[in-house]
């Protein structure tokens, strides 16, 4: 079985939290997981599986 570890880290790299997911499940399943554990922040970096127009959003009402 593969697996996709998701996670939320400060600016300097350490860990605030993790999340696993099978790798054949969306990366929108475990941004909408870790969305509540973002700290504040004025962007955030993210590979192409987080691209979408709710996640934009919902970063946007975070004032990311």
């Amino acid at each position: 079985m593969n697996t996709t570890l998701h996670a939320v880290t400060d600016a300097t790299g350490p860990p605030l939290s993790f999340f696993m997911t099978a790798r054949q499940v969306s990366d929108y399943i475990g941004a909408a997981a870790l969305l509540d554990d973002l700290p504040e922040a004025q962007s955030l970096l993210g590979g192409r599986g987080y691209d979408d127009d709710w996640f934009r959003d919902a970063l946007r009402a975070k004032g990311i």
